[in-house]
């Protein structure tokens, strides 16, 4: 309670609300006389002021207003106004008056410090165009542009549209020269423009092919003082002429680039070098290109210098620098790191973000690149001087092996010794003993060579149609890398020649899933649909092949018949004439394209074919038979006669060749030629009832005493013939009888019966059933469908070696149903 304050009665409550500073007072302002003249005054200055009360400008003098006597200001900050002496020292006073205001402000005026009431500030002047700078600076600007325009329309490929912009900047750089000349400013010509234009242009011409022009515009560069640095033009100089085919000129201006650039830029120097070494293998100078690769080695080795080198030792026969070469190449650094640093590990997990990063991007990916063109290289190399280096091609293959296993490249040891054993089968006098027992050696290495040794042992084994081995080396292969789809190929090959073609179409299919582009696999399923009469699926099959290999002959042939078993013919010619625009001397396509014409009845464009068809190979009965039947047909019995003599030739124990030969001169009316004809016949077949017909035919109508004794013998040999017939019928009536009695006896001896007593002509027909039919335009056993699968070591870039189906390819023998690996790209 004694912190309790009681108000007393006769206090004011609200006393004091009304009292404020007269300072304040902004409505009196007009009256106050000190103000207004403060205000008039031209620097703003106060009326004098006493010492006494420094901090006010209008001293102690009091003011009368409504308010009563005004009290003395004093500054807000304490500071001291202008004019004011402060410890007997007078302050400088402010030079600049108060923004905004001026000595003749009245009122009612507004505040504008901008001077925004006075309007909006004139417009501005106009740039004159017509004076000659302004036309020079415009013109530079237009030449600048069409360059530009010419680079942009040369990296999109329209390169005439290059050419036309750089010709069309180039004279109105001209013109800006000659106006340049006349406004008499010929001493500040744009030297670097100049340059831009003549270097755009021959550039453009070069793109051109118009190689000519293109020098003329390199030459005013070059032989131009002003232009520095323009002897690196000759390196484009020297290009050209080494497109032209003119080496000594390209290895000229080389030179004379090669003496313009400094040592310090050795790397434009290393790679000049490197095409004057070039130069010199196009022209057998092999000792200058030597030189040259040998001083880049020493300088900056590469890979690609190394390999070069090796090629000169090895066109000049120098066993011993081969060796030394070949020691330098497996040595030079490539520059890449470990691949052990793209492995992640279990613990920093930022680390394992930025491996994941940079795990396939551009630099992995050219490191990458670099050390797969080292190893084709390598192998290149050891597969080149191997047969050179040594006393045998084995012993300098392993040398070279040696030589790897002590290098950096270790890992392409196991590589080349698959690459050795395939190198023994593409030789002609190849050991393919040696070949196995090389593969053998793998066996039990780690899974990735074992798979390939087994591959190609797969492969070898089918070849030499050993369907069990390479059915077991398949398995192999296919345990130690179920991803293999060159293993799964070779085992769906094994299964497709015991015609198990649903599962062989499986296996083709796996192959797929792990290689959406491997060719074998997509051919061979093909195939398989085809066998099982799956004819849409198999031409989808074909289709997408031929999208993926566009002039293999083999898929446009095999598209072709399976239009031909679809029964649309004019697809099917449409595709054997694709055919012969990639092999035109192909005899069997030529042979069944006419086939399919005469179906067609257009006999014209089957002649046409079937007369190309024995033009490349005059040696096919079908052919030469269709061809006589032909000009017998039209009338031209003379043209059939040299047909049917090839055939003689080709079967002479067949009478009725020779028959046919002699009926063409009887029907061309030379009846002494046929009757001679029919003679000779005779003598070689005496037993040929229809020549001695024909001989007696024609002894009647000339007349000829012989007429009789070939009657008589006519007759005797028809005679023989009907008694010979009823020998025959006699043995089938007792093959009947015996058959019908030993019915009761066992089916297998019945069966046993029937084959031992059966006729000879029987047997004929069996055979001449189970035979391909005539119309067939290739004759091919199931055993010579398949071609097997092999595993390169190094991918696709190694050449495979050629089966069966580039072997039918070359001698124009082009198989029915074949699968090969030479479908592959080299």
């Amino acid at each position: 309670m004694e912190n309790v304050h009681l108000v007393p009665e006769d206090e004011d409550l609200y006393s004091g609300y009304n009292d404020y500073n007269p300072t304040f007072d902004s409505e009196e302002l007009e009256n106050d006389v000190g103000f207004q003249q403060a205000v008039r005054t031209s620097h703003g200055r106060r009326p004098p002021m006493t010492a006494k009360f420094p901090g006010t400008a209008i001293g102690a003098r009091p003011l009368a207003t409504s308010f009563g006597p005004r009290i003395p200001m004093t500054s807000s900050m304490g500071r001291p106004v202008t004019g004011a002496v402060q410890d007997g020292a007078a302050r400088p006073m402010t030079a600049v008056r108060a923004a905004g205001y001026t000595s003749s402000l009245t009122r009612g005026s507004t505040f504008d410090p901008l001077g925004q009431s006075r309007g909006p500030a004139p417009a501005l002047e106009s740039k004159n165009e017509d004076t000659p700078e302004e036309k020079i600076k415009i013109l530079e600007k237009k030449v600048n542009d069409l360059i530009e325009e010419s680079c942009m329309a040369q990296s999109m490929g329209a390169l005439q549209l290059a050419l036309e912009k750089a010709k069309e900047a180039g004279r109105k750089e001209r013109a800006l020269v000659r106006q340049r000349e006349q406004s008499g400013n010929g001493d500040h010509i744009n030297l670097d423009l100049t340059y831009s234009v003549l270097l755009n242009l021959a550039n453009q011409y070069e793109n051109n092919e118009m190689y000519p022009e293109a020098l003329n515009s390199y030459q005013v560069i070059v032989k131009n003082k002003m232009f520095s640095n323009a002897g690196r033009l000759k390196v484009n100089m020297a290009n050209i002429y080494f497109k032209q085919k003119n080496y000594p000129k390209a290895i000229k201006f080389y030179r004379m680039a090669l003496d313009q650039i400094s040592n310090a830029h050795k790397e434009m120097r290393i790679k000049i070098m490197q095409n004057i070494g070039v130069i010199f293998v196009r022209m057998g100078q092999y000792s200058d290109a030597i030189t040259s690769f040998g001083h880049i080695m020493s300088e900056s080795p590469n890979v690609k210098t190394g390999f070069n080198l090796i090629l000169c030792y090895y066109a000049i026969g120098d066993r011993e620098m081969m060796k030394k070469s070949f020691q330098n190449l497996i040595s030079v650094p490539l520059g890449v790191d470990d691949e052990d640093k793209y492995i992640p590990s279990n613990d920093d997990t930022n680390s394992n973000m930025v491996i994941e990063a940079i795990k396939n991007d551009k630099l992995h990916q050219m490191e990458r690149d670099l050390k797969s063109l080292a190893e084709k290289f390598i192998m290149t190399a050891a597969k080149l001087i191997a047969p050179s280096i040594e006393a045998s091609f084995a012993a300098g293959f392993d040398w070279c092996v040696d030589m790897v296993k002590s290098s950096q490249y270790v890992e392409l040891a196991n590589d080349l010794e698959i690459n050795k054993a395939i190198t023994y089968l593409r030789q002609k006098d190849f050991n393919q003993v040696e070949a196995v027992e090389t593969l053998k050696t793998f066996e039990k290495k780690d899974s990735r060579v074992k798979s390939a040794a087994a591959t190609n042992l797969s492969f070898l084994y089918f070849l030499e149609k050993d369907y069990d081995q390479a059915d077991r080396y398949s398995d192999l292969a296919m345990n130690a890398d179920r991803y293999n789809p060159a293993a799964l190929i070779n085992k769906g090959n094994t299964v497709f020649i015991r015609h198990d073609y649903e599962k062989a179409a499986e296996f083709y299919k796996e192959a797929l899933r792990n290689d959406s582009s491997c060719t074998e696999a997509l051919y061979n399923l093909g195939l398989s649909y085809k066998k099982l009469n799956r004819l849409d699926e198999a031409l989808d099959c074909f289709l997408k092949l031929h999208a993926i290999l566009r002039n293999s002959a083999q898929v446009m042939y095999q598209l072709a018949q399976v239009y031909e078993l679809l029964e649309d013919p004019h697809q099917a010619i449409e595709w054997l004439m694709q055919v012969i625009s990639v092999i035109p001397t192909d005899p069997k396509v030529l042979a069944k394209l006419g086939d399919l014409h005469d179906g067609e009845g257009d006999k014209s464009q089957a002649f046409q074919c079937y007369y190309e068809s024995f033009r490349y190979f005059p040696s096919n009965i079908d052919v030469i038979e269709w061809l006589g039947a032909y000009y017998i047909e039209t009338q031209f019995c003379e043209k059939a006669i040299q047909y049917f003599e090839r055939a003689t030739l080709i079967q002479p124990t067949q009478v009725k060749w020779q028959l046919m030969v002699a009926s063409c001169y009887r029907r061309s009316g030379n009846y002494q030629k046929a009757l001679d004809t029919y003679k000779d016949i005779h003598r070689k077949f005496p037993e040929n009832v229809e020549c001695l017909r024909f001989l007696v035919r024609l002894c009647t109508d000339m007349g000829l005493k012989e007429v009789q004794e070939y009657a008589t013998r006519l007759k005797k040999v028809e005679k023989m013939k009907e008694i010979r017939e009823q020998r025959v019928k006699s043995g089938r009536e007792g093959s009947a009888r015996s058959r019908r009695e030993g019915r009761e006896g066992s089916a297998g001896s019945a069966d046993s019966s029937h084959s031992s007593n059966s006729t000879k002509g029987e047997r004929l027909s069996a055979k001449m059933r189970s035979l391909p039919a005539s119309n067939e335009p290739y004759e091919a056993s199931n055993q010579k469908e398949l071609d097997a699968s092999y595993m390169d070591p190094l991918g696709p870039q190694m050449e495979r070696p050629k089966t069966g189906a580039k072997r039918r390819v070359e001698e124009d023998d082009f198989a029915d149903e074949e699968l090969g690996d030479d479908l592959l790209p080299e």
